[in-house]
């Protein structure tokens, strides 16, 4: 029943308490969007530029993100910038990373929004790690690790002080009690699953990642949440089967609701106070799934990321 009940109304939310437009002014606030480019990404970029933060869209491809940008630009009369970024090849993180280094000294609230859902079962990282979990988790593990010092020195100068981490999760993290690592290679036991279940595990990922964060580095100014942005029409869903994204499309909402629990997350007084919380649609929060709450599930994943980025370093 109480599963039953959190995907309903994780599904059917009430109307929203919080829109755009109760954003204070973010003049100064240097901030990172990943998968910025489109989607409740791109929503959340505009929101972001409109209230004046400095705003990287860190993305892929150069094309499609100096798309977003001019549209950004058209719409809010503000530039984002860009940051080259693939998130499933550990080079690109660190490269993306230094870049960012090397251009500020400061970052204000990370968005880690980007992800891939139910791709090709063969599909893997350019390091070989399942492309779910590499790409929605591993890879931002990596990201926000090399951006500990410019978070360290963004809560320094912050008001509230502190800075923000926003790991977008999803629904789905409900829907699995644990990580199987001997899935996350491409092994004989990742082939058994199917991509659905693999989904579900990195989602959990998403929610464990940033809990064990938050219990890290709370004491050092560093907040970090996890959410479901709710159930959003974005390219999200460009790898499930036609028929099944034609029963699932009647319960989306547009890419704007779903920036709202994120904007709610890295923008809010309230959100400063957020640090270790699921929150869910529209910019409430939740118990979420106890699995994602068990501190030594986290400590072993956080360990297993430590050791599969080292060799980058």
């Amino acid at each position: 029943m109480g599963l039953v009940y959190s995907l309903y109304t994780e599904t059917f939310p009430p109307r929203s308490k919080f829109t755009s437009d109760d954003i204070p002014d973010l003049s100064g606030k240097v901030i990172i969007v990943t998968g910025g480019n489109s989607g409740i990404g791109k929503e959340t970029a505009k929101a972001l530029l409109a209230h004046n933060a400095k705003v990287y869209i860190a993305a892929r491809n150069p094309e499609r993100v100096k798309q977003a940008i001019d549209d950004l630009k058209q719409q809010t009369g503000k530039e984002a910038i860009f940051l080259p970024l693939d998130l499933s090849d550990l080079h690109s993180v660190k490269a993306a990373a230094e870049e960012f280094n090397g251009k500020e000294k400061e970052l204000h609230v990370l968005f880690n929004n980007a992800g891939v859902m139910m791709p090709p079962i063969d599909m893997l990282t350019a390091q070989g790690y399942d492309l779910q979990f590499g790409t929605n988790v591993l890879g931002h593990f990596y990201f926000t690790k090399l951006l500990i010092p410019a978070l360290l020195a963004g809560a320094k100068s912050s008001p509230d002080g502190v800075a923000r981490v926003v790991n977008t999760s999803s629904s789905a993290s409900l829907l699995t009690s644990d990580v199987d690592f001997n899935t996350l290679t491409d092994t004989e036991a990742r082939k058994k699953k199917s991509s659905i279940n693999l989904y579900w595990q990195s989602k959990l990922g998403n929610v464990l990642f940033a809990n064990e964060l938050n219990r890290r580095y709370r004491d050092q100014g560093i907040v970090a949440t996890s959410l479901n942005p709710g159930n959003i029409d974005s390219n999200l869903q460009r790898y499930m089967h036609w028929f099944s994204y034609t029963v699932f499309s009647f319960m989306l909402y547009p890419a704007s609701y779903g920036a709202l629990t994120q904007l709610w997350a890295g923008t809010s007084a309230e959100g400063a106070n957020m640090g270790g919380q699921y929150l869910i649609p529209w910019a409430r929060t939740s118990q979420g799934n106890v699995a994602g709450k068990d501190p030594v599930l986290a400590g072993e994943l956080w360990k297993w990321m430590e050791e599969k980025v080292q060799a980058y370093e």
